[in-house]
């Protein structure tokens, strides 16, 4: 029987209103105030509007002022503007006449990465680029896809050879793919370190353990919102969201502009709202996980691994963003277990000033070590429990063994187990005795 739904269900907030014309910030930058499209004389207007308005909240510094255009309907609008946006919201510049320019744009700057030795994971990039560029764009032509395969082998090599502590993972071409289609090659190289070392270097680390961290926030967060969905689907592991979350849905969205629009409020948010993004699409679901029985966890796994077709990305992301300000990962009962070196953690509030590269990379070898640490830990633990094991398997056969020595003896010679057995025979030899047949009859131990 379908559960009802239950009234503490993250709240639908009324449709995003389109901005549409200009209010000063407290900073002094020109916004779009969150009016109706009909308050404006067309919707190229609006978005040459909301355009500039980005423009201008970048050069000026206003992050809070990018995210809140970021999160509004259309996200930053079109490539051309994420050209600029995109460096702002992951902490590095790449306007020609800012006075500071992030060392990773400027091409002289470092040695060349050729000259670098070769990374251990450089044959399956090869391999997974080779499977690249399916979807978007569709418009090349062989050679044109060549040159962008080369591209984008290119840049994941180079990062990986620059950051040789970074493991790669299947699915990290694909965020390369569309950072590489918007930001152009020369650009895309910074925005993929930045993203690789400050918002996805979980992923990045030699074990799935801290990703498999950010997994088990899901179900605290469902259940948070939607207790009886949180049972319903609860006997299959939230291993489901595992491609979307690892790839920030790259592997999962076959829309160019879609994905672009997604790395638009993933960019502007901290690397958590990922997460909140699949619980909406999850809450979304509730009618059709709810006709699939709950003692089905492999159907119920196999729906939920696969996103719904169409997707009403500014109306889930609004909603994601509320629920992350109505249930704050700080308030999610595994939220302890992540590690204080998380991206999670460490990242954060995106609104404060990101920290450098250099740290980022100590942050990882931190993180890298308090894992070796707790794996060590593990693996001694499992030969103590091992050893214990062989320990009490050995002496349960001795005296097993003995035991049926002595009953051989006993029946032999025709003696009574009564008449030898002292009445104070501890009642784990009487158990042992008991294990292999022998009866102690009716005799009292203390």
């Amino acid at each position: 029987m379908k559960d009802e739904k239950p009234s503490s269900t993250s709240p639908s907030p009324s449709p995003s209103p389109s901005p549409a014309v200009r209010s000063e910030s407290e900073d002094g930058v020109g916004l779009l105030s969150p009016k109706s499209v009909s308050r404006s004389s067309s919707r190229e207007r609006w978005s040459t509007e909301k355009v500039e308005a980005i423009k201008e909240a970048c050069r000026a510094g206003n992050r809070k002022a990018v995210v809140e255009l970021a999160t509004s309907k259309d996200g930053l609008i079109s490539d051309e503007i994420r050209k600029e946006a995109w460096p702002f919201l992951l902490g590095y510049r790449t306007i020609p006449h800012e006075k500071s320019m992030s060392p990773t744009d400027i091409a002289e700057a470092r040695p060349s990465w050729k000259t670098l030795p070769p990374h251990r994971d450089e044959d399956q990039v090869k391999l997974d680029v080779d499977r690249s560029f399916i979807y978007y764009p569709t418009n090349l032509s062989p050679r044109e896809l060549k040159t962008r395969k080369t591209e984008l082998l290119d840049l994941i090599v180079e990062v990986l050879r620059r950051h040789p502590m970074l493991c790669y993972f299947q699915g990290f071409h694909d965020i390369c793919q569309v950072l590489l289609l918007v930001l152009g090659p020369i650009h895309a190289l910074a925005a993929v370190e930045h993203i690789s070392l400050l918002r996805i270097r979980d992923f990045m680390l030699p074990t799935m353990s801290p990703t498999s961290d950010h997994l088990q926030l899901l179900y605290p967060l469902l259940y948070s919102i939607d207790p009886n969905l949180f049972h319903h689907i609860s006997r299959t592991q939230p291993f489901f969201a595992l491609a979307a979350i690892l790839t920030l849905y790259a592997h999962e969205i076959q829309e160019y502009n879609n994905i672009a629009r997604l790395f638009d409020i993933f960019l502007a948010m901290g690397p958590v709202f990922p997460l909140y993004l699949f619980a909406e699409i999850v809450l979304q679901r509730r009618d059709e996980l709810f006709e699939i029985p709950d003692d089905e966890p492999d159907i119920l796994h196999s729906i939920l691994s696969k996103l719904p077709k169409p997707l009403d990305l500014d109306d889930l992301i609004s909603r994601a963003a509320s629920l992350l300000e109505q249930q704050p990962p700080e308030s999610l009962s595994t939220w302890h277990k992540v590690s204080s070196r998380s991206v999670l953690k460490t990242s954060r509030n995106p609104d404060k000033s990101p920290p450098s590269l250099s740290y980022a990379e100590k942050l990882f070898n931190q993180q890298w070590r308090e894992l070796e640490r707790a794996r060590k830990r593990k693996a001694i633990f499992k030969a103590i429990i091992k050893k214990g094991r062989i320990t009490l398997l050995g002496l349960t056969l001795l005296v097993g063994i003995s035991a049926i020595g002595l009953e051989f003896y006993l029946q032999k010679n025709g003696t009574c187990i009564d008449s030898i057995l002292e009445s104070n025979v501890s009642p784990l030899l009487r158990r042992l005795l008991a294990g292999v047949g022998i009866n102690t009859g009716n005799l009292i131990f203390p």
